[in-house]
This record gives structure tokens, sequence and C-alpha cells, in this order.
């Protein structure tokens, strides 16, 4: 595999949902803890490569 799966458009769409997430918190500061949004962007990451792994 070359590096990063390839994620599908709704997965594209669930990780930059996220991110925006992510943004919009680090507005607040940065004391605010994220982990919860990185756990669900590796959740679809590792789907993605799961699928990948399938269908190679």
């Amino acid at each position: 595999m070359s590096g990063e799966p390839k994620l599908t458009s709704s997965e594209k769409a669930k990780v930059a949902w996220y991110v925006a997430r992510m943004c919009k918190r680090g507005l607040a500061g940065d004391d605010v803890d994220q982990r919860d949004l990185q756990r669900k962007i590796d959740r679809v990451i590792e789907g993605a490569e799961k699928r990948g792994r399938k269908h190679s």
C-alpha cells in the first residue's frame, strides 16, 4: 500500500467535518480536549484501511 488509504467521498466528508469541529474547538483555547474527535478520525481511516486490505 502507498501510505494513506483511499477514502470514499463519505469518508472524506466525515474527516472534513471532524477537522472543522476540531478547528472550532481550537478557537476556544489550547486546553480544550479534542481526543474524542481524533479517535473518530482514526476510526474512519482504520475502516478505509480494512476495506483496502479486503479488496487487495
